[in-house]
C-alpha cells in the first residue's frame, strides 16, 4: 500500500471515519502483514498523542512553524514533499528535532510569563530593586544558631551580649563622613524598614542608624550611625567623583547579596539610564538582590556611582546612581541645622594600588543594611 494512503488509512480508522467494510479490511491487513501493522501502530500512537492537546490544527501549523524556522536557521534540511499529509512525512521524519524544539518553546513561554508576573505584577516596568527579602526560614536558622551557641557556651561565664536585630531584608551602604558617621544607600531601602534600621559590619557587628535624609526622585538615603559603641573609623580610603564616568571605564563593585561581602566588576556600558534617565548610568555587570546601595568605583578608587537597580528582561544590564547626586544631597541635607556638620574628607590612598589591595582596604567602609 502507498504510504500516503495507508497514513491516511490510519487517520481514517483512529477518527472512526471506516464503514464496517473498511474497517474489516483493514484490520485484516495489519494481521496479516507485520510491517505495516508497525507502521500503522506509530502514527496511531502519534495520533493519540497529538489529540490530546485541545486544537489539532494549531499544533500542526506550530510543528510545520518550527520546522520552517529550523531549517531557515540552518538546523535542519529536507527535500521538497507534496501531499495532504506533509505533516505526517514532517513529523516521521525529524519528530525528535521538532519534539525538542517544541518541548523548549514551551517551557520558555510558561517561565517568561511566570517571571514577568512574579517581578512585574500589574506594573509595565523592566526595573527591579535590588533588595533582597529574607525568608522567614534564614530567621528561624539564625535564631536556632543562637540557641546552640548559648548552649555551647554554657560552660564559660556568661557574658552581657548585646541583642541583634532580626532582619526582612538586606541591601548595601557605605560611609562617606567618618567623623560624623554618615552613610549613604538607596532610598527604596528604607521603604522596607518599618520598625527597625540597623547597620553591620563585615565582622558581624550590628549599629543602630537612623535616617537623617532621603530623595526618593534620586532614589538616594543618607543615614546616620547613632550607636555608642560604633568605633569611628580612619579617614576614608576614597574620593568621590563629582564628574561623570567615562563610557567603557572599568568599574568595580562591592555588596552584600549575601552574608559577606562580595565583589564584581564591568564597565559603563552608557551615559545615562533606564530610557535616557540622566540621574543613572549603566553598567554592565552583575549585580543580585542585596546589591541596592553598593558603591561603584573607578580602578583609582573613586566612586562614579551607587547600584540602585537593574533591568529584567536584559543579562548584565545593572544601573547605577551617578556620584555626583551625592553632592547634592549633601548640600541639601546641610540645610537642615541638626545636619549641617556633614563633610567629606578622604586620603586617595587607592590610586596606583592592585585591586586585593583596595578591597582590603575598602571593606570597612561598605554595610549590610537591615530592617524589619
Amino acid at each position: 500500500m502507498d504510504d500516503i494512503l495507508l497514513i491516511d488509512a490510519a487517520e481514517r480508522y483512529f477518527n472512526g471515519e471506516m464503514n464496517d467494510s473498511e474497517k474489516l479490511y483493514f484490520e485484516d491487513l495489519r494481521k496479516n502483514n507485520a510491517e505495516l501493522d508497525q507502521v500503522v501502530a506509530e502514527h496511531i500512537y502519534f495520533l493519540q498523542e497529538v489529540s490530546k492537546f485541545s486544537d489539532y490544527k494549531q499544533l500542526k501549523h506550530r510543528i510545520q512553524e518550527t520546522a520552517n524556522t529550523l531549517q531557515e536557521e540552518g538546523i535542519i534540511s529536507r527535500m521538497p514533499f507534496t501531499g495532504t499529509s506533509k505533516v505526517i512525512y514532517l513529523w516521521n521524519r525529524y519528530k525528535k528535532t521538532i519534539a525538542v524544539a517544541a518541548s523548549i518553546a514551551v517551557i520558555v513561554s510558561v517561565l517568561s510569563a511566570s517571571i514577568i508576573a512574579v517581578f512585574n505584577p500589574g506594573k509595565h516596568t523592566n526595573i527591579k530593586p535590588l533588595v533582597e527579602k529574607l525568608k522567614e526560614q534564614d530567621v528561624k536558622y539564625k535564631k536556632l544558631k543562637n540557641q546552640l551557641d548559648k548552649l555551647n557556651n554554657a560552660s564559660t561565664p556568661a557574658v552581657v551580649e548585646k541583642p541583634r536585630l532580626e532582619s526582612k531584608f538586606r541591601a548595601t551602604g557605605f560611609m562617606i563622613d567618618v567623623n560624623n558617621n554618615y552613610l549613604v544607600t538607596n532610598a527604596h531601602v528604607l521603604s522596607e524598614a518599618k520598625n527597625h534600621l540597623i547597620v553591620e559590619n563585615n565582622k558581624g557587628d550590628q549599629f543602630i542608624a537612623e535616617t537623617v535624609y532621603i530623595n526618593n526622585e534620586n532614589d538616594l538615603a543618607i543615614l546616620k550611625i547613632i550607636d555608642a559603641d560604633f568605633k569611628k573609623l580612619a579617614p576614608l580610603p576614597f574620593s568621590i567623583k563629582q564628574k561623570n564616568a567615562d563610557l567603557g571605564e572599568s568599574v568595580f563593585i562591592l555588596g552584600y547579596p549575601k552574608q559577606e561581602i562580595v565583589y564584581n566588576e564591568g564597565y559603563v556600558s552608557a551615559q545615562n539610564g533606564y530610557q535616557m534617565d540622566t540621574i543613572f548610568c549603566q553598567l554592565s555587570t552583575i549585580a543580585n538582590e542585596g546589591n541596592s546601595g553598593s558603591p561603584v568605583l573607578n580602578k583609582n578608587g573613586e566612586l562614579v556611582g551607587v547600584i540602585s537597580s537593574m533591568e529584567t528582561n536584559a543579562e548584565g544590564v545593572v544601573f547605577a546612581i551617578k556620584s555626583s547626586n551625592i553632592f547634592h544631597a549633601i548640600n541639601e541635607m546641610k540645610k537642615v541645622k541638626e545636619n549641617d556638620n556633614i563633610k567629606i574628607t578622604s586620603k586617595p590612598i587607592l590610586r596606583k594600588t592592585d585591586r586585593v589591595t583596595q578591597i582590603k582596604k575598602l571593606q570597612d567602609y561598605v554595610f549590610m543594611i537591615k530592617g524589619d
